[in-house]
């Protein structure tokens, strides 16, 4: 998934687990090019002809993991995206699908509080049953 800098999902595909992730997400990052520029670490960039608006970063360069990380564990916990256990791979997209466009909109619906330093607190736990 493409995370923008407030934490919202801009873009997103799945592909299974024996593609190697540089190779098949390389047409979300060209689609954004002159939108924004991706932070990416440097097991992803190991394929050649990376798109130009590729930054790859070393282990604690810059702090935009977190971000990342913070939306992947609202997923795991709110959402139970580990859960997913479809047996049809269009049902499997599909699931991923409306998990993605729920987050962005559950994230959304207080509005987004960015406080003086530009950081918005991203909590969808208040939804979680």
């Amino acid at each position: 998934m493409l995370l923008n800098h407030f934490g919202l999902i801009v873009d997103w595909d799945c592909d299974t687990a024996n593609v190697h992730d540089g190779s098949c997400f390389r047409h979300l990052i060209e689609q954004v090019g002159h939108q924004m520029v991706v932070s990416a670490d440097k097991e992803f960039a190991k394929v050649e002809g990376t798109p130009a608006n590729l930054r790859v970063c070393q282990r604690g360069e810059w702090n935009c993991r977190l971000l990342v990380e913070t939306v992947l564990l609202m997923l795991t916990r709110v959402c139970h995206l580990k859960k997913v256990a479809h047996r049809c791979w269009a049902y499997f997209k599909a699931r991923l699908a409306f998990t993605m466009a729920a987050f962005n909109l559950l994230v959304q619906w207080d509005g987004l509080p960015i406080d003086n330093d530009g950081f918005v607190p991203l909590s969808i736990a208040h939804f979680s049953l």
